[in-house]
């Protein structure tokens, strides 16, 4: 099934997907950063949310 591009949240809560601009825009309004450092952190951690939220706190 392909993406609703109406919702505005991930379909998948646990995954960042950086290929989504809206997803994207919902992670770097949650976490509170750009989305360079978004993108830093995925690539450090890979794309599990919570390893990039705990990447980001620490």
């Amino acid at each position: 099934m392909a993406d609703d591009k109406n919702v505005r949240s991930p379909q998948d809560a646990s995954r960042i997907a950086l290929g989504e601009d809206y997803e994207v825009q919902y992670w770097t309004k949650k976490f509170g950063v750009d989305r360079a450092t978004l993108e830093q952190a995925v690539k450090a951690v890979g794309n599990s949310a919570k390893a990039v939220e705990e990447h980001l706190k620490g």
